[in-house]
């Protein structure tokens, strides 16, 4: 998966004209995804243990949604949402 970060570090802050750079040039590794039926506790311990701020949602072998760090900090009580941006925002 890649995200607009991706291409503004790896492509533009590395030189790279993005209109010619190939996607495989910014990828990294397996993507982390959930499934359609995981809790928001998966969601959390996903996101935290993988350091990602974006979970694609599968059922299956389909993609029916995206899950965003934004997303869960509009749904959870702030402590959990405190959490996860601190899990998040450090090595």
């Amino acid at each position: 998966m890649l995200t607009d970060r991706d291409v503004v570090v790896k492509a533009l802050g590395a030189g790279k004209d993005p209109a010619t750079c190939p996607a495989g040039d910014l990828a990294q590794g397996e993507a982390v995804t959930i499934g359609a039926d995981d809790d928001v506790e998966e969601i959390l311990r996903t996101m935290t243990e993988h350091k990602v701020r974006r979970l694609p949602v599968i059922d299956g072998h389909d993609l029916v949604g995206m899950v965003a760090q934004a997303d869960v900090a509009r749904s959870l009580p702030d402590p959990k949402v405190g959490d996860l941006l601190q899990a998040l925002s450090t090595d």
